[in-house]
This record gives structure tokens, sequence and C-alpha cells, in this order.
């Protein structure tokens, strides 16, 4: 491990730094550095938040949502192959200290129109075996503070791709419940749902903010973008602020909206916050 980095603790989707592959690493000071992918993916994501950076439309209250860009910087790769270009962005977790977090993938069509027929093929059969197709949104990953006992709950990867939509609605419900346990027969309290997903700065009012934007805005399509849902369990639990926030991630498939509104990111986010109430 490069010497002042380390593999990011909350990670819960995405490519990872273990088993000699190589992925994300944090410091101490608050940044996350994603390394680049070789392929035009690499280059796009750049390119995406150097354009959002300066983009002087995009209104304050929406660049919350974003992390915050501080360019790229050549480090050691977390497999210990040499230099590797990496995006520096806000680590959005840093400030918490057991936090639950949701990845949820957006859209019913993760597949960016110039792909290859060969990655759509691949999308495609991700987005209709997954709840994408059928929900416009697909959860990719996701861990729930328990207790200092008890730990994160935190689900395998296997299980969370074939989560049905009965399993998506159990598991938004078991986000934000005092009983979290992989137990499937214990039925969740939501004890902390009105506090999470409710209020005036809870998750539900952040995800409502961004659908007003997403009405209006045609600058950016938004594919195989995901939509991070932080909360800090302990917080709440004390009868304190629950930090609850919305982030948007993953940007390497943004194309330009060319003045149409992203039909595709509106539906799954509109979908996304109709189940939500439903909690």
């Amino acid at each position: 491990m490069p010497l002042g980095f380390q593999v990011p603790d909350h990670q819960v989707a995405g490519h990872q730094a273990c088993d000699g592959m190589v992925g994300p690493l944090v410091d101490d000071s608050g940044h996350f550095y994603k390394p680049l992918q070789n392929d035009e993916r690499g280059s796009a994501e750049v390119a995406f938040y150097t354009s959002f950076s300066s983009n002087n439309k995009i209104p304050n209250h929406i660049r919350r949502f974003f992390p915050l860009f501080h360019g790229t910087q050549l480090i050691e790769a977390s497999d210990g192959s040499g230099l590797h270009p990496h995006l520096v962005l806000q680590d959005v977790v840093s400030s918490y200290h057991n936090p639950s977090i949701m990845d949820i993938k957006i859209g019913s069509r993760t597949w960016y129109p110039e792909a290859s027929d060969e990655y759509i093929q691949k999308c495609f059969k991700k987005d209709r075996e997954s709840t994408s197709l059928a929900l416009g949104f697909r959860i990719s990953g996701l861990q729930v503070h328990g207790s200092k006992e008890s730990g994160f709950w935190k689900p395998d990867k296997k299980l969370i791709k074939n989560f049905t939509a009965k399993d998506v609605r159990l598991v938004l419900r078991k986000f934000v419940s005092s009983n979290t346990s992989a137990d499937s027969g214990v039925d969740p309290d939501c004890f902390f749902a009105s506090t999470v997903y409710g209020g005036s700065a809870g998750i539900l009012a952040q995800l409502l903010e961004l659908k007003a934007w997403f009405e209006d805005q045609t600058i950016f399509h938004l594919y195989s973008c995901s939509v991070l849902m932080i909360y800090d369990k302990d917080s709440v639990s004390k009868g304190r602020s629950s930090g609850a926030e919305v982030k948007l991630v993953d940007f390497a498939h943004v194309v330009e909206g060319k003045g149409i509104i992203d039909h595709n990111f509106l539906g799954g986010l509109c979908s996304l916050i109709k189940f939500i109430s439903e909690i």
C-alpha cells in the first residue's frame, strides 16, 4: 500500500483495492483517489468533472450533490504496480464515524448511446436480470451500521445482484431500522425513517431537490451513475442529527444533453422517490 494512503473502509460498490486488484484509496485529508480507467472511460470522467466544475449554469444548491473535484494526480497504484493517474475527489464519508451507506445505480438503461454492441449487450443483460429495467434503478451495494457489538450488515454482492422489487422494498426499510439484521424473518421497524428519509433536510427532500433540477437540466445525460445515500445511525439514535446526505457518483458514461431532458435518469430518480415515499 502506498505510504500515507489506505483502502476505503466504507466502499460498498465498484472496483475495490483487494486481491491484487487496482482500486480507490483515501488519505487522512478527506480525499478519495479513484484510479483512472485506461480506456475512454477514464478520460470521459475527467472531462465531466472538469466541465461540471467550470460550468456557471450549475446552481450552487445542486453542486452540493456532487463530490468536490481536486484534479488528477499520479500516485502509486494500490496493487504496487507503479505510478497511475487518479481522480482526486472529496471523500464523501470521511466526516462519518460509522456511516450507513447505500449505492443505487439510476436508470432503466445503463449503457450510453456511443457504446459498442458488445458493451450494450453486457449492460442490457445486467439491466434485465436486475431491477434496473423493471424499476428504473438497482441497488449496487450497501452497509447498515447495527451496533458496536454487531458491526455492519453488509449483504454479499451475489445476493444484491439477485434482488427483486420485493427485496428492494425490504432493504430500503432495513436501511432505516433499529433492528437491522441478516435474518430475513425479522420485520424491519423503520424506526429512523421519519428522521433519515423525512424532514426538511432528509434524504427524500434532497432527492426531490435533485428531481426538480433534472426536470429542467439538459446539459448532461448521466448513464450508469449512482445515488449514494448516507447517514449516521449512532448519531440519530442519540437524538442528534442523522447527517443524512445524498451524493451522485460515477460519471464515466456521461454524454452531452444537447438540449434534451435526461428522461432515463429522471425516470429512475422518480421511481426511487416513490419507493422511499411509501416508507
